[in-house]
């Protein structure tokens, strides 16, 4: 459990250090956007009051709340199933992952009412609208890792190397 651990720590801590910086340090907030390499990676801001892609948005205070409630109870049930099924290093830091993001957004919506989203990327000629922050990078490779790196193994046993 200890990648686990070090890859939610540090999931964690990268998402809100970034989001300190580009949001406090360079005032995004007040200025909307700053071109870093224009179109590949921009920082714009953006307040997400609802799931990915602001999806499942309500102004309701009641839908901030079930969204911290449904960000803890999985990140709980992700721990519970790593410590249960013993994970490999990857499915470890994977859960990790998740759960360090998870908990990013959370510290968001507790302080801010919202998850803040500042990275913006476009390419070859098609332009994203959307904003996102590391933390939603860490839940979308966290998932996918988890279901890679996570189940029963060929000869049938639940994979337990760490």
């Amino acid at each position: 459990m200890r990648a686990l651990t070090l890859a939610a720590l540090a999931t964690f801590a990268a998402d809100q250090a970034l989001k300190l910086y580009i949001i406090h340090g360079l005032d995004l907030r007040n200025r909307g956007s700053v071109d870093v390499i224009d179109p590949l990676l921009n920082f714009r801001w953006a307040e997400n009051r609802g799931v990915n892609f602001g999806l499942l948005y309500h102004d309701a205070e009641l839908m901030r709340w079930v969204l911290i409630g449904l960000a803890v109870v999985i990140s709980g049930w992700v721990l519970q199933w790593a410590r249960r099924d013993g994970f490999t290093r990857w499915g470890q830091i994977s859960a990790g992952m998740l759960v360090g993001g998870a908990a990013g957004n959370v510290v968001d919506r507790i302080a801010y009412g919202y998850v803040a989203d500042f990275l913006n990327m476009s390419c070859c000629g098609i332009e994203n609208p959307y904003a996102f922050n590391v933390a939603d990078i860490g839940i979308f490779a966290g998932a996918i890792g988890l279901v890679l790196f996570t189940g029963k193994s060929q000869s049938g046993e639940a994979a337990r190397k760490g």
